[in-house]
């Protein structure tokens, strides 16, 4: 039997608590057990919401209605007793567009992997990626499933204006971004899926648990 890692808790404000289970690695069977304890969380009277990020949960709740402690009692035992359960995402197809103009940083990550522009796009494009979490930018997903070779640190000094639709890799984590805003993430690629739109119900196109292939319209050089 797998043994189960304490988390860290720390309040945020009044009415949230942060569970922080991240080690040095992301983990798929952490994040596993967190969507399982968002899900069993929400049952509680007096919590208002849950949300899954990179291997650590943010439950927000009513110090009105049921008190920190209590919170936190509940939290930990979630987490010791839940069985974990991947969710049944969706599959979704990404068609990207690599390198040009739109994928400037397409030949600096290759130089940096030892690889061939053709080996990366091979190898970002037959992955399969799973949705971590949604956050940080409306829309904006978190992809767990990058091949290893391709990581590459974020940059020193973000641009301030990354496109809408770029494709990108930061760390060793895979995205894309939803809207025109600052990132210090790499930029291979772009699509033309729109991630986020607040007229459509949901707003968001990818939901955790959703998995995501990339798939090669064009690759310029």
């Amino acid at each position: 039997m797998t043994e189960v890692v304490s988390p860290r808790l720390s309040m945020e404000g009044a009415g949230a608590i942060l569970l922080d289970a991240a080690g040095a690695v992301f983990s798929d069977d952490v994040q596993a057990r967190i969507w399982a304890v968002a899900a069993q969380m929400l049952g509680v009277p007096g919590i208002a919401e849950t949300v899954p990020g990179m291997n650590n949960l943010m439950i927000v709740f009513d110090p009105l209605t049921i008190a920190p402690d209590r919170v936190e009692r509940l939290l930990c035992d979630a987490w010791q007793t839940v069985v974990p359960d991947a969710v049944a995402g969706s599959a979704v197809d990404i068609p990207v567009v690599y390198g040009g103009t739109t994928g400037e940083d397409l030949v600096s990550l290759a130089d940096h992997a030892g690889l061939s522009v053709d080996e990366v796009v091979r190898r970002h494009s037959e992955a399969v990626y799973s949705v971590a979490a949604v956050g940080a930018m409306p829309g904006f997903v978190y992809l767990s499933g990058l091949d290893p070779q391709l990581a590459m640190p974020r940059r020193a000094v973000p641009r301030m204006k990354v496109e809408i639709g770029s494709v990108i890799i930061g760390g060793a984590q895979a995205g894309i971004m939803p809207c025109t805003a600052p990132s210090g993430w790499h930029i291979i690629g772009r699509t033309e899926v729109p991630l986020f739109d607040p007229l459509r119900d949901p707003p968001a196109a990818c939901r955790p648990g959703d998995r995501i292939r990339f798939r090669v319209v064009e690759v310029k050089r």
